[in-house]
């Protein structure tokens, strides 16, 4: 019997509410490692072992500031496992935090120049968003993925998720697409199709990039095989951090992207 059968039979609901009402496992929902204290009063020997911890680099040490890049996190643990007074996980897939409208905001503590290019790249998603109403056609495009992601894409078609019940659509043509959902490390061989796929859908055109591959390459953001990320093929309208986001992740990017939520998560229509 399926999981979400027993779910249904337990709290007699199984479609979510959200984003209508709060859903308690998008606020439990575990995301990528967060600096939870300085490490300034270490010795430098001690804070470039912090930087060490991380497999794909995603941490940094300047000036004593230790600073965390989100969309290079794979969520191994490694970091908070060995210094927990330092790093700590995020939690929640929506609001603010989890679907970054620039590549920089992701880096956490924000850097200084942030605010301005988050103020500009509103603005500019809002204005192409105009034109979209409630039926939305989404496309997806594997660019080089581990099977992960697609797995949380496929969930939110299920009954728990159900995103048609908020004019969200799966379509196989990208001539009827609206929004593109793009995952995988950006493997070299994709690059073409990406691009063909992108150019072939109609203004205005959204594109998001799933999880950490698609946002930096991930573990194999160097490797000669990849273009580190997506984002080198097409451009990117919403950076979603997360190795794998969660569904409700993914849909509350969705949601942003055509402008039903605002990044902060509240309703804008």
């Amino acid at each position: 019997m399926s999981i979400w059968v027993l779910r249904g039979l337990r709290d007699g609901v199984v479609t979510t509410r959200w984003p209508a009402k709060p859903d308690p496992y998008a606020d439990a929902w575990r995301g990528p490692a967060r600096v939870a204290g300085p490490a300034g009063h270490d010795s430098t020997d001690r804070q470039a072992d912090v930087a060490d911890l991380c497999p794909t680099g995603a941490i940094t040490v300047s000036d004593g500031t230790v600073r965390v890049d989100q969309g290079r996190c794979i969520l191994c643990g490694r970091c908070v496992a060995e210094r927990p007074g330092v790093f700590a996980w995020s939690r929640g897939a929506t609001g603010p935090g989890p679907a970054a409208l620039t590549r920089e905001q992701l880096v956490v503590p924000e850097l200084p120049e942030t605010d301005a290019a988050i103020q500009a790249a509103r603005a500019r998603l809002a204005m192409r968003t105009r034109a979209l109403r409630r039926s939305v056609h989404v496309r997806h495009v594997d660019a080089g993925s581990d099977g992960s992601e697609e797995w949380e894409i496929q969930a939110l078609l299920g009954p728990v998720y159900d995103i048609g019940r908020l004019g969200v659509f799966v379509t196989a043509s990208p001539r009827h697409a609206d929004v593109l959902l793009v995952t995988g490390v950006g493997a070299h061989g994709m690059t073409g199709p990406l691009r063909t796929t992108y150019e072939a859908m109609p203004d205005p055109r959204i594109v998001i990039a799933v999880g950490t591959d698609a946002v930096s390459g991930g573990l194999l953001a160097d490797s000669e095989t990849t273009t580190g990320g997506v984002g080198a093929a097409v451009p990117i309208d919403i950076w979603l951090a997360g190795s794998p986001p969660s569904p409700f992740g993914i849909l509350n990017a969705l949601l942003i992207a055509v402008g039903y939520l605002t990044p902060e998560g509240r309703r804008s229509r």
